[in-house]
């Protein structure tokens, strides 16, 4: 990143790069990636869309893939529809790696793993492991380990909604404060998931570019302060 970069926009959004057709941030915790019902002006897109707009771009940015509300960390926007569908359409050729790091209940008894359980949804439309289910692999490894949490580095072969929070909930190590998913902590007052870094191939010119934002030194400290 250059001198430029990183550039605070508003609600704490952060620009980590720019080029003629994509746009890579660092989205906060407790920030919507795309609008939900009536909260149109407080997303990431509609940030970026004010952020083009007042540069004099007519363009409107596109999700291509989206971070839960309290999932912070890097995220890609595409300039265009066009880029959107370039990136999306050969996600996992594209994609060399995606990396996140989860402040996750109780002490993991192994220091690495992979999880290979297919996923499916609930009759309450929430992601779980089921028999059957699409294939979805997590691959872990412990940071360190406290009696009541464990810091962990996760890479996902596979790009499923909700992967890491179903897996780690199947795993017995839910993330802390995921209610949704049977956490039955919160010390941060948030989801402790966080998106660390992402290495793709740049979709016009085939260049591998990579992202990092290290997580929150409080993911940390939680497991000092436990």
């Amino acid at each position: 990143m250059s001198s430029t970069y990183p550039r605070r926009l508003s609600q704490g959004l952060q620009l980590l790069y720019e080029d003629r057709d994509l746009l890579v941030v660092d989205k906060p915790a407790g920030l919507l990636s795309i609008a939900a019902g009536a909260e149109r002006d407080k997303t990431a897109y509609w940030i970026l869309s004010e952020y083009l707009r007042k540069k004099g771009e007519k363009r409107r940015p596109a999700v291509v893939h989206r971070l839960d509300r309290e999932t912070s960390g890097v995220m890609i926007f595409a300039k265009s529809d066009t880029v959107k569908r370039k990136l999306m359409e050969h996600w996992d050729e594209t994609v060399l790696e995606r990396r996140y790091i989860a402040l996750a209940e109780g002490a993991l008894t192994e220091t690495q793993g992979s999880i290979d359980a297919p996923l499916g949804e609930d009759p309450r439309g929430r992601v779980v492991v089921v028999p059957g289910g699409q294939r979805a692999i997590t691959h872990w490894k412990a940071l360190q380990t406290g009696r009541r949490f464990s810091l962990l580095s996760l890479e996902l072969e596979t790009g499923r909604r909700n992967q890491i929070r179903a897996h780690l909930d199947w795993l017995g190590h839910p993330v802390a404060g995921d209610k949704k998913y049977r956490a039955k902590t919160n010390p941060l007052n948030r989801l402790c998931l966080h998106a660390e870094r992402i290495v793709f191939h740049h979709p016009q010119n085939g260049r591998v570019v990579e992202f990092e934002v290290k997580a929150p030194p409080t993911f940390q400290q939680a497991l000092k302060t436990e």
